[in-house]
Parts: C-alpha cells; sequence; structure tokens
C-alpha cells in the first residue's frame, strides 16, 4: 500500500513563494504519475497539476499556469509544486495523489 505523505503547506502573503513536496512513507512514487490537487473551505476538490511517471510532461490548471509548476526528484524519490505568485484564491488543502491513494494534506494560506 502506497502512503503518499505532503508536506511545506504554510502561511505566505499575496505575491509569495511556497513549495509543496509529496513523497511516500513506503514504496516509491518513482513509477506513478502524481497530481497535485486543492480543496478550499466550502468547495470541491480540484486538480492544479500532474506529471508523468517519466517526470517528462506535466499540465497545469488554467487558474494555476505560469505561477505553479509541477516537477519530481528520482533521487529523492519526492515530487514538487513550486508555487509562486500565489494569490488568495489560492488558499486551499493541498493532497497528491496517485491511482487510488490520496495523502493527508497540507494547509496553503495566503493573505492579501
Amino acid at each position: 500500500q502506497l502512503q503518499l505523505v505532503e508536506s511545506g503547506g504554510g502561511s505566505v502573503q499575496s505575491g509569495g513563494s511556497l513549495r509543496l513536496s509529496c513523497s511516500t512513507s513506503g514504496g516509491t512514487l518513482d513509477v506513478y504519475a502524481i497530481g497535485w490537487f486543492r480543496q478550499a473551505p466550502g468547495k470541491g476538490r480540484e486538480g492544479v497539476a500532474c506529471i508523468t511517471s517519466a517526470g517528462d510532461s506535466a499540465s497545469y490548471a488554467d487558474s494555476v499556469k505560469g505561477r505553479f509548476t509541477i516537477s519530481r526528484d528520482f533521487a529523492k524519490h519526492t515530487v514538487y509544486l513550486q508555487m509562486n505568485n500565489v494569490k488568495p484564491e489560492d488558499t486551499a488543502v493541498y493532497y497528491c495523489n496517485t491511482k487510488i491513494y490520496w495523502g493527508q494534506g497540507t494547509q496553503v494560506t495566503v493573505s492579501s
């Protein structure tokens, strides 16, 4: 069973940056495509970005294109979400996912 672990969330001012990490407490992420999702208070979960298992292709939600970058480090068995120029509407709990597996989420709060 794959256990995903997110980290790197926190509070940041509008225009700032954060880097989220997704790793596992058992097994490896390296063979899986990974997605980042978020859920804001009172809203449904939405896809933010995803990356192929080889790390050679990524896609983004329109709302984050040009600001967020998903990447993976095979040496560290970790997938990152670099968030730049964040906005208050980016406030949400961020989750990483592959197949049926979800992490516990990490809170990102952006203040104006």
